[in-house]
């Protein structure tokens, strides 16, 4: 069926998105100077949200991911990461999108050098298997830091001007990745509510794939937790460079963040597996 082409196609994409970008820590955030306006509203966008500081401060966090796809297949996992290291860790009691062969419970884990695979308890090998904990583990990451990670250094800023979507008048701003070598990179085109100054949305591409024409576009919803805003809930689907909502209208993919606790002292042994 084709939703299960598209997501399928999705899935992989944004593990692939997510770590074509610098997977180095952020930089502790000092006296700003700005390339440009659009530079200065994502740096006014970290603010609001919760900056690299007050993210590190919590040291670490714990929740539940859910992802869902529009024939409702679901993964569902107990997410663990601490920020210093970016050390993560999954444990998925539901994976009908990951690695569907093995029944029973799996783990992943990153713990600073290494990746790891646990099935049932025990040790896996296979090198295809292990090749998704590679992406699944620094993307999930990724998305939950997002917000503080626009403001890491190679990043370029451009302003788009304005747009008005359902009532609301948004800033735009293109941003692209610097890299030590000559592939393409990903362009993220947010959208940020120039009443709010957050995210409502944004574009993004996957140019290692030449997935560059057809933008996937994300959309969040935010919670306040502990003194930050959090996307607890995003959705997204491809798209065009105008952000239609209205193409492939039935093929969002769901995912949702819920029991988010940070600082939770969380051991490091849990992510040497």
């Amino acid at each position: 069926m084709i939703f299960n082409k598209i997501t399928t196609l999705a899935l992989i994409l944004i593990l692939f998105s997510c770590n074509n970008q610098n997977p180095s820590n952020s930089k502790k955030e000092v006296d700003q100077s700005f390339q440009n306006k659009g530079h200065e509203l994502v740096y006014n966008m970290v603010q609001k949200v919760g900056n690299y500081n007050q993210l590190m401060d919590k040291k670490d966090v714990s929740y539940t991911y859910s992802y869902t796809t529009p024939d409702g297949k679901q993964d569902i996992s107990t997410e663990k990461y601490i920020f210093d290291g970016e050390l993560s860790y999954g444990l998925y009691n539901k994976h009908e999108r990951t690695m569907p062969q093995l029944e029973g419970p799996i783990e992943q884990g990153y713990n600073g050098s290494d990746y790891w695979l646990k099935h049932n308890g025990k040790k896996l090998t296979d090198a295809k298997l292990l090749k998704r904990v590679v992406f699944s583990r620094p993307t999930n990451f990724y998305w939950f830091t997002m917000m503080q990670k626009l403001l890491d250094p190679g990043l370029n800023y451009k302003y788009l001007g304005e747009k008005e979507i359902d009532n609301d008048t948004y800033e735009i701003v293109k941003i692209t990745f610097n890299g030590k070598d000559d592939k393409p990179k990903d362009i993220y085109q947010l959208y940020l509510n120039k009443k709010t100054l957050l995210v409502d949305q944004f574009l993004f591409t996957v140019a290692e794939f030449g997935v560059v024409d057809v933008p996937f576009l994300m959309r969040l919803e935010y919670e306040n937790v502990d003194g930050l805003l959090i996307p607890t809930k995003r959705k997204y689907k491809p798209s065009n460079w105008k952000a239609d909502p209205n193409i492939n209208e039935g093929s969002w993919i769901l995912v949702d963040w819920s029991d988010i606790k940070f600082n939770t002292n969380l051991a490091k042994e849990i992510f040497e597996g």
